[in-house]
């Protein structure tokens, strides 16, 4: 591989991607400066013009193509207009990639299929699919009142489960997103809350804005600049240089794979979250002894396909002090449709032994973290390399601020700090508490309005 083709693959993996409906090479003065640094255009939009615009401007030019007659066609002239990539969104089978790979020659290709067709094994510096939820909290038809999921809380649609699945599996960047509705008009905090879910897994939402919104940001109107510098301020959160090297921490490790749920939004993990329960998952083609550093329980979705290999692995952590928690033998997780992102409800019923099995590990336990006051809001725990310092990622689903959140760590913390994007970080008071016997602190956060992240250390 070439010097330049290197530099390439590794400014990929840095691109924050929206979808931009435009050639004129003006309206890319509403991304000039900003956190987006990459667009997904469609192929009755690539002008020379607009490209080396966006070049100018560092952004990175993505042609789309979809399936279909001319794909191949597709990818020769982007690489002749010298766009910097394709985007392959939907169910393309193998040779057909590989026609348009070559036809394409040396353009970065990110492939977008289906949730359940993500290839988690690619070489590719970036991975994603097209299919993601609108997160918030899911409200019943005609009654206004929010729905109950199996946890009996209010039911939040997220894709952080799936997404903390998937960046545990891949060393790859992890894009998702999912087109507006048509005749939609989302408020701007919709748009932070999409950008933020993904974030807060590691991942990347591909911005795509409501025709409204979008008509009026590309005709310069006034208030759609102030909401695009929202979405843009929300990005530029999420990309913070001091938390980098933090990863994914709780003691409750959850083995699972793409066929155990890994790839589905509201599955096991997501169940977990809800609960206010922190859980890191440990993919099965990975586990071994190093993935199951620090826990103390695993849930272990995958015990008819784990290797003898890492089988002796868990055996080894139970004989060192830990608890495995099987599903019961023979069972195993519902087959999932390559196109599916939430369980029926005849999978829910499918998985209800294991899940039960779950609760009962795992209920009102910490792990690490947990919160109060908090049916609106998910979290995300993530530990510095030296274990000296822990971020607490907090995301509120609801259309109304959080308030009045308590956060209870274990271990005794010295300094509280809380990170906003709507405001200058501050320190917290913290105070003592005891968990299930063990020392733990507490920190009360007055509100949140989309996201914040408490640090401790």
């Amino acid at each position: 591989m070439t010097p330049l083709a290197l530099i390439l693959l590794a400014a990929a993996a840095g691109w924050v991607p929206a979808r931009w409906n435009s050639s004129d090479p003006k309206s890319l003065d509403a991304l000039k400066g900003g956190a987006v640094n990459c667009v997904l255009v469609e192929s009755s939009h690539w002008d020379p013009t607009f490209i080396k615009t966006a070049g100018r401007y560092g952004i990175a030019v993505l042609g789309l193509v979809q399936p279909g007659k001319g794909a191949e066609e597709k990818a020769r002239r982007a690489s002749q207009l010298g766009l910097d990539g394709l985007a392959v969104e939907g169910d393309f089978d193998q040779p057909d990639l590989k026609r348009i790979r070559a036809a394409g020659g040396s353009l970065i290709l990110v492939e977008l299929p289906a949730r359940g067709a993500i290839r988690l094994d690619s070489r590719d510096p970036v991975v994603g699919t097209w299919q993601g939820l609108w997160p918030g909290i899911v409200i019943e038809h005609g009654g206004g009142a929010a729905t109950a999921g199996p946890t009996s809380t209010p039911w939040i649609n997220t894709n952080t489960g799936f997404l903390r699945f998937a960046r545990a599996a891949t060393a790859a960047a992890v894009w998702v997103g999912e087109r507006p509705p048509p005749g939609s008009v989302f408020p701007t905090a919709r748009y932070e809350l999409s950008v933020a879910d993904a974030a807060m897994a590691g991942a990347r939402w591909i911005i795509a804005l409501d025709s409204d919104l979008e008509r009026r940001l590309l005709s310069g109107d006034k208030a759609a600049r102030t909401a695009w510098k929202r979405i843009d301020a929300q990005v530029r959160y999420w990309q913070n240089p001091d938390w980098r090297e933090y990863r994914p921490y709780s003691e409750l490790a959850l083995v699972q794979d793409a066929g155990s749920g890994g790839l589905l939004s509201g599955s096991i993990l997501d169940l977990l979250s809800v609960l206010h329960t922190a859980a890191r998952p440990a993919p099965t083609r990975r586990l071994n002894p190093g993935s199951l550093q620090g826990a103390r329980v695993v849930l272990n979705l995958d015990a008819e396909s784990v290797t003898p290999a890492q089988r002796a692995d868990l055996e080894q952590f139970t004989r060192a002090g830990g608890r495995v928690v099987n599903p019961p033998k023979g069972w195993r997780f519902p087959e999932v449709a390559a196109d599916q992102t939430t369980p029926t409800r005849r999978q829910l019923d499918q998985i209800q032994p294991i899940w039960e099995s779950t609760y009962e590990a795992t209920a009102r336990k910490n792990f690490g973290v947990r919160t109060f006051n908090t049916a609106s809001v998910l979290f995300n725990l993530m530990q510095a390399p030296d274990g000296r310092s822990l971020l607490v990622h907090l995301l509120n689903y609801a259309d109304y601020p959080a308030e009045d959140v308590t956060v209870q760590a274990l271990g005794k913390w010295r300094r509280a700090r809380l990170y906003s994007p709507d405001g200058e970080a501050r320190d917290l008071p913290v105070y003592p508490v005891t968990d299930g016997g063990r020392e733990g602190t507490g920190v009360d956060i007055a509100r949140i309005r989309v996201a914040a992240t408490l640090r401790l250390d």
